[in-house]
């Protein structure tokens, strides 16, 4: 029931009152007409009650004080029921009519999946985001920002080394303080690099006189290139705005993505897009584990999955937290009561799972890491090993099961370690064209989007400006290539409640491998009621 609706039910009740109160200067307050028809409803006709007008104010004043503090909306972001309501009241940007906005904009309105996925990832990070946005009263329109950066993605690394949702490379996380090492990098911490990244923005904005979009685009290309494009204008008595200033190709589509994505959660229904409601709510906690903790572990005292506790804490390049620190943990916000008690009940000393291997004569690095699994430098940095010596009757310290690490967690370690995979020598380059994706270039060359993301150093989300140059290889020497019959006719399923993929694949004979391909989607993805997923079937003979 809403307070105005509350309000006219007690109306009847409080009109004998009204006459004694309408003379109660301390409880009547001044109205604008257009306050006097709110009052009455949105559109409604004018109630007449023969009283006075100030008497009806100080009619509503005692009724909203009579209210059940339940029905009594709270003061601050919180009156907001969907968390997109609260980000679009906190809007400080100006929405400009620019074509280049409108050719993102288009852009996003013509790929739903993409903003699906994107939007569905976020729901983790968006709380907590907007909240620290508003502690420092920010545009909340910078809350969108890790979809432009990388897809809100935490794993996203980028061909320049840029890591994490807001995509810092490695010289700028240390310029904020976000420290990197073997077992841990800040600039995927979500809490860190939040922090981190507001602290740029702040000084961006500072840097470039309050102009919040010389700001956005100094994030992106750096503060030198703007100052150097401003320089140049005013040489030449040009405006020195962002839509003045010559920026490199990336930048001038930067910003405009970001107002972009703004316009359309501004009203995504005025463009045909209907979004899910976002609970206005913390979706995690913060967790004191007094020192290092195997994440497999930690993901069992909490009772979730470890793809859940992976993608709340993936700054850790490895199976266990740093020992050296940080010393919390992210968990759902309802898991972390049970995460704390069970963490009680835990010795510190048997928190990270370790196996003794005594190393036997003709023991080397190479084969004992292969025994337990685990890469020659896990062994190395457990071990406090500086060279590849080992001595008979050693022992050794070797992480239990083999440290089976998350498959985006195990990219990351490899890149730590230098034994990422090489760029295929057999790949070409293929320039991208107008309304091009990653999903049909990967169609055309018969591989996968997840693979020629990787190729390209991408997430499957991202866009292809036109004219990109990215790297593909053809099907003969990919792994996890699509295979798609000639004939094969392309539909579109919009998920309902309580579908999986399995239950999918089975009803159009397809394979769960083939679904997660053409969608650019993993196995470790959710699949929520009205996304649409794209198959290629096979045309059924004999009607």
């Amino acid at each position: 029931m809403s307070e105005h609706t509350f309000r006219r039910v007690f109306l009847a009740t409080l009109i004998g009152t009204a006459f004694t109160l309408s003379a109660c200067s301390s409880l009547v307050r001044e109205a604008a007409p257009a306050e006097t028809a709110a009052a009455v409803g949105d559109g409604a006709a004018p109630v007449t009650t023969g009283i006075a007008s100030d008497a009806i104010f100080a009619i509503e004043e005692i009724a909203a004080d009579a209210l059940p503090v339940a029905l009594v909306p709270p003061p601050g972001p919180e009156r907001f029921p969907d968390l997109l309501e609260r980000i679009r009241a906190g809007y400080q940007l100006e929405d400009v009519d620019q074509k280049a906005i409108d050719q993102q904009l288009a852009w996003y309105v013509n790929h739903p999946e993409y903003l699906e996925r994107t939007f569905g990832r976020g729901e983790r990070y968006l709380y907590y985001i907007v909240t620290q946005l508003e502690e420092r009263n920010m545009p909340l329109e910078l809350t969108l920002l890790p979809i432009v950066e990388s897809a809100f993605e935490p794993f996203g690394y980028s061909r320049a080394r840029a890591s994490g949702l807001w995509q810092f490379i490695p010289g700028t996380g240390k310029r904020f303080g976000l420290k990197q090492n073997w077992w841990y990098d800040g600039r995927r911490d979500i809490v860190e690099s939040t922090r981190a990244a507001l602290d740029y923005l702040q000084f961006l904005h500072e840097e470039f006189n309050g102009d919040w979009l010389l700001a956005v685009a100094a994030y992106n290309s750096g503060e030198v290139n703007v100052h150097r494009a401003i320089k140049r204008n005013l040489s030449l008595n040009k405006p020195t705005d962002f839509w003045h200033l010559k920026l490199p190709r990336e930048t001038r589509a930067y910003v405009p993505k970001l107002l972009a994505m703004s316009r359309l959660v501004r009203d995504p229904q005025a463009l045909g897009i209907e979004f899910w409601s976002i609970a206005n709510e913390p979706y995690f906690a913060s967790v004191e584990t007094g020192g290092q903790i195997d994440l497999k572990m930690a993901a069992e005292l909490a009772g979730i999955t470890i793809d859940e506790i992976t993608h709340l804490n993936p700054a850790f390049n490895r199976w266990a937290t740093d020992p050296d620190g940080p010393h919390q943990l992210l968990v759902p916000i309802e898991s972390s009561e049970l995460f704390r008690e069970s963490l009680g009940q835990v010795l510190p000393e048997e928190r990270v799972r370790l196996d003794r291997h005594q190393v036997q004569s003709g023991d080397t690095l190479s084969t004992v890491a292969r025994r337990y699994s685990v890469s020659v430098a896990v062994v190395k940095e457990i071990n406090g090993l500086k060279g590849t010596q080992l001595r008979a009757g050693q022992d050794l310290l070797i992480p239990a099961n083999g440290a089976a690490l998350h498959p985006k967690v195990a990219l990351a370690a490899a890149r730590v370690d230098g034994r990422a995979p090489p760029a295929n020598r057999n790949s070409r380059t293929h320039v991208v064209r107008r309304g091009e994706s990653l999903w049909t270039i990967a169609r055309a060359y018969g591989v996968s989007v997840n693979s020629l993301a990787s190729l390209n150093g991408m997430e499957p989300g991202d866009l292809l400006p036109a004219g990109r140059k990215i790297k593909v290889r053809g099907s003969s020497g990919a792994s996890g290539a699509v295979v798609v019959a000639g004939n094969g006719e392309q539909m579109t399923y919009t998920v309902r409640r309580g579908d999986t993929l399995s239950h999918i694949a089975r009803r159009f004979s397809v394979t769960v491998s083939q679904l997660l391909n053409w969608n650019g989607l993993s196995k470790h993805d959710q699949i929520m009621p009205g996304q649409r997923i794209v198959m290629f079937v096979m045309p059924r003979s004999g009607g």
